[in-house]
């Protein structure tokens, strides 16, 4: 079996093709960039401008052609809802014009059964880090829970907020983790609430003491250390509740060398194993919205697009 996964959930438009032993025959994207962060309307165009020239890639990658395909699967969400409507169009084209049958699936899902399948993990205890996500998730009788997540913000996207701020441009993520190899240590607060942790207050200081002159350098090696140290601490304490001895990073931000290393020293501290996904594997792209549609293709059919999706819905 060979399934085509097609991720629009936000900046990228990407496109997978997995078969059901989870050899990943192509992995293509085409990502929105820009200084004035992610514009609706723009991030559109530029799916609907780039979604053919991607798909032909992933086929000449993949060796393959929709003869070879079983059946298509896409992000439904939750995400931007335009990104997800120019992307469930697109497929809804294609799977028509081809004879293809649909199946609609979560994309927070697909970052978690991408990771495990890549690491050949059992129960991990997974850390999902994003744009918009920032949960501690674990699964339970077959199910995911989320054990904590953030309040407001998703890591991400305070990252990207503070780039616009400083016009480093869109993603921020890369540009900010170069600037803190340069910087040093300015307090900033530390917000921990139970199992759940909250970066807007972080942002706010940030822009106060941008004010007062303090160098981005240094606000972003504060920035890392202090949302960094964050997440170790809550997912240190669902790793002890759950007596799971095995962490998964996932998302975007997980690509970050950083906030790795914070995880692997919490996890060799308390005699854990941590583990990550390649970098081709970190962000939004479609292998894994592929490997989760085999995965669910007989709970999920053409589902159209659930904006609010969560991760432990179904």
């Amino acid at each position: 079996m060979i399934i085509l996964g097609v991720e629009s959930t936000a900046h990228t438009f990407g496109i997978g093709v997995i078969s059901e032993k989870g050899e990943i025959l192509a992995n293509v994207k085409d990502m929105f960039t820009s200084k004035g962060g992610l514009i609706p309307d723009e991030v559109v165009e530029h799916h609907q401008k780039v979604a053919e020239v991607v798909l032909e890639k992933a086929f000449k990658q993949g060796k393959v052609s929709w003869s070879d395909i079983d059946f298509i699967a896409y992000s439904a969400g939750p995400g931007l809802d335009p990104a997800l409507w120019v992307g469930y169009h697109k497929v809804k084209a294609w799977a028509k014009e081809h004879g293809k049958k649909l199946v609609g699936v979560n994309h927070c899902c697909a970052h978690l059964s991408i990771g495990k399948m890549f690491n050949k993990l059992d129960d991990p205890c997974y850390l999902y880090v994003s744009g918009v996500n920032t949960q501690i998730v674990v699964e339970e009788d077959g199910k995911y829970r989320v054990m904590g997540e953030t309040l407001d913000l998703g890591l991400g996207n305070m990252l990207d907020k503070f780039g616009r701020i400083v016009k480093i441009g869109f993603p921020a993520g890369p540009e900010i983790e170069k600037l803190a190899l340069k910087g040093k240590y300015v307090d900033l607060p530390y917000v921990v609430k139970g199992m759940d942790v909250s970066f807007s207050g972080i942002l706010t200081k940030v822009e106060q003491l941008l004010d007062k002159g303090i160098s981005k350098e240094d606000l972003c090696f504060s920035m890392q250390e202090t949302c960094f140290a964050m997440l170790a601490e809550v997912v240190e304490r669902a790793m002890a509740h759950t007596g799971k001895n095995e962490l998964l990073l996932v998302g975007g931000v997980g690509a970050n060398k950083r906030l790795c290393e914070m995880l692997d020293i919490m996890c060799k501290e308390r005699g854990a194993k941590f583990f990550k996904v390649p970098m081709d594997l970190a962000g939004d792209q479609g292998a894994m919205i592929a490997w989760e549609g085999y995965l669910r293709q007989k709970e999920f059919g053409d589902v159209e697009v659930r904006p609010h999706w969560r991760v432990d819905e179904d």
